[in-house]
């Protein structure tokens, strides 16, 4: 007996798991200060919670349509089009249990076995597994720092062969922060309708956008554009929901119709709590998202000032989302008590255990130069935080 090659092909996160053994460090009585988690620290509002309460008082507790309640389907096409310029009628529309649930319908939708996926690379630790899961090919495109790591169109066009089935464009994005430009996703959908690609446009981090930069929607530049779009949001990043597991999707119908006929086998309807709760933060969300980015800009640039304070590390400041990449690559193959640190796991492990500091090793994002930083976390955990990965740096030798 054996188990599928699917399920042996596929990596756990990283992500979770450092997450995980800095929480029972933390039951352990140890103080440790946790950069991993990619979730806000802010408590869902208070209105949201009433609303999953006054759900569960009036016995929303039924199963509601497979796609998702059709009320919460067309607040949410309200929502992309007074956001984001983009015209869907609840048919477009597939709610999930997240938006991770979302990305993974989407692959299982479109992609057979062989297919490839362009992928920009450092990328969030979930996409290339989930392709895996469906027997496509993941296609990494290598972005660079200088560049505030965004993906260059020419880069991408070099990747495509007659497999490629689609482009994965990450705004603002995980696990760099990088926002796209209207000028580059511009010449991102000319490559798409050239080569008649999809594009995933993942926009979960849309709402958290500093530096004075703007969420521009692929899907918005044009109609053509459009058709060959899937958008993928949802509700754990902008109204801290993580856990009440609530996305969507919004696509053409052909590809709306088919992850709603196989979600109502996998799943069926996502939480109904949830969706009543959702319902509710697109209605009346604003005023606690503005305070949160606003914490979130602050505790932004502290992290950067004191990172690139800090000898032999450094960041580029990101302009979304609540996460950067700090370089660590002028610390690569130095020594901690005869100890060489050898790659990102190396010295994540080491800063872990010595330090009692989590970060997740860039080889979980795809490039072994750097680690995540989520700064989801308070400004005096900030500054206490680094203050230790500058002392474990200062024990560094050669």
């Amino acid at each position: 007996m054996s188990l599928s090659q699917r399920a042996l092909n596929v990596v756990g996160s990283l992500t979770l798991k450092i997450d995980s053994l800095a929480k029972q460090m933390k039951a352990d009585g140890k103080d440790v200060i946790g950069f991993g988690a990619g979730e806000p620290d802010f408590g869902t509002p208070a209105y949201i919670v009433e609303a999953g309460k006054k759900a569960l008082d009036d016995g929303m507790t039924r199963y509601t349509p497979a796609s998702g309640m059709m009320n919460l389907k067309e607040a949410i096409c309200k929502k992309l089009l007074e956001d984001n310029g983009l015209s869907y009628v609840p048919k477009n529309i597939v709610v999930s249990n997240g938006a991770k649930h979302s990305l993974y319908n989407i692959f299982q939708a479109i992609i057979d076995s062989g297919d490839e996926v362009i992928i920009p690379a450092p990328y969030w630790v979930s996409y290339p597994e989930m392709v895996k899961l469906c027997g496509g090919v993941p296609v990494f495109v290598k972005t660079h720092e200088k560049d505030g790591f965004i993906a260059r169109a020419e880069e991408i066009e070099k990747m495509v062969t007659k497999n490629t089935k689609a482009i994965l464009i990450n705004s603002p994005s995980n696990p760099c922060g990088g926002v796209y430009g209207k000028d580059e996703l511009e010449k991102i959908a000319e490559i798409a309708k050239k080569n008649e690609l999809y594009i995933i446009s993942d926009e979960i981090y849309e709402k958290l956008i500093y530096n004075g930069k703007e969420h521009i929607s692929i899907a918005s530049l044009d109609e053509e554009t459009k058709n060959l779009t899937i958008v993928v949001n949802g509700f754990s990043k902008a109204y801290a929901m993580t856990g009440w597991r609530l996305g969507y999707l919004a696509a053409p119908i052909e590809i709306a119709s088919a992850i709603s006929r196989m979600q109502s086998h996998e799943t069926s309807n996502p939480n109904s709590i949830a969706q009543w709760a959702g319902l509710e933060a697109l209605k009346n969300g604003k005023q606690e998202l503005e305070e949160m980015v606003k914490e979130f800009d602050e505790r932004r640039k502290l992290m950067t000032r004191l990172i690139n304070n800090t000898d032999k590390l450094s960041c580029k400041e990101p302009d979304g989302a609540f996460y950067m990449m700090m370089n660590i690559s002028q610390v690569i193959g130095m020594k901690y008590n005869s100890i060489e640190i050898t790659d990102s796991m190396d010295f994540s492990s080491l800063l872990l255990e010595h330090e009692c500091v989590a970060v997740v090793p860039g080889a979980a994002f795809g490039d072994q130069n750097y680690v995540r930083l989520s700064y989801a976390v308070s400004r005096e955990k900030i500054t206490e935080g680094i203050k230790r990965i500058s002392h474990f740096v200062e024990q560094l030798e050669d």
